[in-house]
C-alpha cells in the first residue's frame, strides 16, 4: 500500500478544523463576553480608531465561522455526510470568513475625507 496524497490532504483538512474553530470561537467570545476589543478589525497588527464600532461584525463573523466548522466536525465524526460534501462546507467557511475578516479591516481602517495623493507620470 503506497501513499495516497489525496487521504492525506483529507486527514489535514479534517484536522486543522480543530483549531481554526478554537481559536474563531475564542475570538467570539473575547469581544462578545468579555469586551476585549483588541483583535477587531486588526490591518498590520493595529486597530481601528473606534474597534467597539466594528466588534459585533467581527463577533458574528468569528461565531458564525467557528459554529459551522464545529458543525462539519460533528458531520464528519458521526459520517452524516460525504467527503465533498463536508470538504465543500468546510472550504467554502474558511474562504468566506477569510474574505469578510479581510473587507471588515479594510473598512475600519478606511479614512473618510482623506485627499488621496496622485503620482504625476
Amino acid at each position: 500500500m503506497g501513499f495516497d496524497v489525496s487521504v492525506a490532504l483529507t486527514w489535514i483538512l479534517f484536522l486543522a478544523l480543530f483549531p481554526m474553530s478554537f481559536f474563531w470561537l475564542r475570538r467570539a467570545w473575547r469581544i462578545g463576553f468579555k469586551r476585549d476589543f483588541s483583535e477587531v478589525a486588526l490591518k498590520h497588527g493595529q486597530s481601528p480608531a473606534a474597534p467597539e464600532k466594528f466588534a459585533t461584525v467581527e463577533l458574528l463573523i468569528n461565531a458564525l465561522a467557528g459554529g459551522m466548522l464545529v458543525y462539519v466536525i460533528y458531520l464528519v465524526v458521526t459520517g452524516s455526510a460525504e467527503y465533498s460534501t463536508w470538504s465543500a462546507v468546510a472550504g467554502t467557511t474558511i474562504w468566506c470568513k477569510l474574505f469578510a475578516g479581510f473587507g471588515l479591516s479594510r473598512h475600519a481602517h478606511m479614512k473618510v475625507g482623506a485627499k488621496t495623493v496622485t503620482r504625476a507620470s
